[in-house]
């Protein structure tokens, strides 16, 4: 294996965040290239089945690649700031076996369970071919892990977000392709007169309701490979560039723990993270099972209500009452997929403190772990508040920008609630990784268990009753993830010490975020109106297009504006960008930092 020279260079928090941000972006917009693309290929009855799938798989890869990587980082950094070098090492090969069984473990249990989980838990047996696609990816990501969570502890991102990257083109390129070539050669053979599946298909709504489970399967092979090629560029890159730790420091460092004693302690470190990372997936599995199931309890009750609330756009997309409730979900998952990318970017910013706050733990620098916590809070409450208000105010415009007017119309309310409250999902995420990082797994187990109880509750009551349905989806995953905050933001206050200035972190960012919002709306009303009637109203790219792409430019500005005016950055939040020392020299002089 190759060594880097010496001294590796660790990336600060703020750096090692900003290079998982950039990487989190580009696979989000990457993952926006198959996702819609995809409902366009398959509609929402395929990407419901498509969703369910991914559903009942994010819990067992969350543990794979959320937990594990964690307690790894967290271990690695601790033993690396103590310059116990060939316990590091040592680290990398425990955990690697540790991993392997658990991959092969994962994938036969997603095996075994994906028959009676689509049969009797979600109640449409179909899906049980996208379940069936994409359990080998658990293997192949429990793998991934063993690298993620050791560069992760070295503090270097830079392998965790390039292979992020592959695994998501691979994602987009082998998913999208499979499932187009699939449901290309089974139309044609409906147009032939051949049989579809097994059966000779009398319309073409019949024959597409056919194909569409095995056209999202095949889209979800897209996801296993993506994890295949990510493992194989990891491995391909320790192989010949190394961790960058020198002989010198091997020679250095006393004798590693033996191997027995550090698989007891990764095991012991990994089950509170893993059952944690679970308990907040698991979350998303809940709304898979339960919100199909009250979907489907509610349009048997009172079919006329749900008629009446969404009949008009059932009718346009000739959405058959067999089909309602995929059609319904699968509205919900395009949703998400926006409701989504601001979380999942702000995940990042907990990622790269953990070993921050690991190494000065271990080492009692109290100051360090109060810095990085305020850094961590404040910038995600910077980015998420703004986009998320902005979410909210063109959400219309933005789901009739890629999707048909029905879906939007069913859609924008869910998205608009979304994206007020987004900023409780975008914190919650980092401060339970640094709770993590801290070494107080249990805090947001605990919580996770009486948010995860919350959301079950209301799930069940709200999409049951017909007049709600799929909108009390959204009042239940806030309501779950406003009491995991509040557990998690008291507790590591508590813990660290750190006094929050909600003036700074909150108050000032969220009256800007307003005023863009309000901007965003304003904007896109009145250039809707002028610009309108250009172009194509079913194309992605017309004059309600253009307004939208105007507004959200016009919000960004104003944003910018506001910020600096009521002085709402601090000097460490532009450390994480290039070139953020001369920006912030240039600000600071000027009296626009905070």
């Amino acid at each position: 294996m190759a060594e880097e020279k010496s001294g590796k260079k660790s990336q600060s928090l703020l750096s090692g965040a900003f290079i998982l941000v950039v990487a989190t972006i580009l696979v989000k917009v990457i993952g926006a290239l198959f996702k819609i693309p995809l409902s366009m290929l398959i509609g929402e009855v395929g990407r419901g089945y498509f969703s369910t799938a991914y559903e009942i798989y994010t819990p067992l890869y969350s543990i794979s690649m959320a937990g594990l990587p964690v307690a790894v980082s967290r271990l690695v950094a601790k033993e690396r700031s103590l310059g116990h070098f060939r316990d590091v090492r040592m680290i990398r090969r425990v955990a690697r076996r540790l991993f392997l069984i658990m991959g092969v473990l994962g994938t036969v249990l997603l095996l075994l369970i994906a028959y009676p989980y689509t049969k009797y838990v979600v109640g449409f047996v179909e899906n049980v071919y996208c379940v069936l696609a994409i359990a080998p990816s658990i293997f192949f990501c429990c793998c991934m892990s063993t690298y993620r969570g050791y560069y992760e502890g070295m503090q270097n991102m830079v392998p965790t977000a390039i292979s992020e990257v592959i695994e998501v083109v691979g994602k987009l390129v082998v998913g999208l392709g499979a499932s187009y070539i699939l449901l290309e050669t089974q139309l044609a053979k409906f147009a032939a007169g051949q049989p579809v599946f097994g059966a000779v298909r009398a319309t073409e709504e019949e024959a597409l309701a056919a194909i569409y489970p095995f056209a999202a399967a095949a889209a979800v092979l897209g996801v296993t490979s993506g994890t295949i090629l990510g493992l194989i560029y990891l491995v391909i890159r320790h192989k010949f560039v190394g961790d960058g730790i020198t002989k010198s420091e091997l020679l250095a460092s006393p004798k590693p723990q033996s191997g027995r004693t550090l698989a007891k302690i990764i095991i012991m470190t990994a089950l509170p993270i893993a059952a944690s990372s679970l308990v907040t997936n698991i979350t998303n599995l809940i709304d898979a099972a339960t919100i199909q199931n009250r979907l489907k309890y509610a349009f048997e009750k009172a079919p006329d209500v749900i008629n009446a609330l969404y009949g008009a756009e059932f009718e346009a997309m000739k959405i058959a009452d067999s089909q309602v409730v995929k059609y319904i979900y699968g509205i919900y998952n395009e949703v998400l997929d926006f409701k989504n990318l601001i979380p999942t970017i702000t995940m990042t910013l907990g990622i790269s403190a953990i070993p921050v706050l690991s190494a000065a733990w271990a080492n009692r620098q109290r100051n360090d772990i109060k810095v990085a916590v305020e850094s961590v809070i404040r910038v995600t409450m910077l980015i998420s508040l703004p986009t998320g208000f902005g979410l909210a105010a063109v959400a219309h415009s933005l789901l009739d920008m890629f999707y048909p007017a029905a879906t939007a119309n069913i859609g924008a309310p869910i998205l608009a609630v979304y994206g007020c409250t987004i900023f409780i999902f975008a914190v919650s995420s980092p401060i339970t990784s640094m709770l993590q990082g801290l070494g107080r797994t249990d805090i947001p187990l605990k919580s996770l268990i009486v948010g995860a109880v919350i959301k079950i509750i209301l799930n069940y009551v709200l999409i049951g009753n017909p007049h709600i349905n799929i909108e009390g989806a959204p009042i239940a995953s806030i309501a779950c993830y406003l009491v995991v905050l509040i557990i998690n933001m008291y507790s590591i206050i508590k813990l660290t010490g750190v006094k929050i200035n909600f003036m700074s972190v909150f108050i000032k960012p969220c009256i800007c975020s307003a005023i863009s919002a309000v901007v965003a709306f304003l904007t896109n009303l009145v250039f809707g109106k002028f610009l309108g009637n250009l172009g194509d109203p079913d194309g992605m790219l017309n004059g309600n297009s253009v307004a939208l792409i105007i507004a959200v430019i016009a919000a960004v500005i104003s944003y910018v504006i506001t910020i600096l005016l009521l002085k709402g950055i601090s000097k460490d939040d532009l450390l994480m960008i290039p070139k953020g020392e001369k920006v912030a020299e240039a600000l600071e002089k000027r009296g626009f930092l905070g």
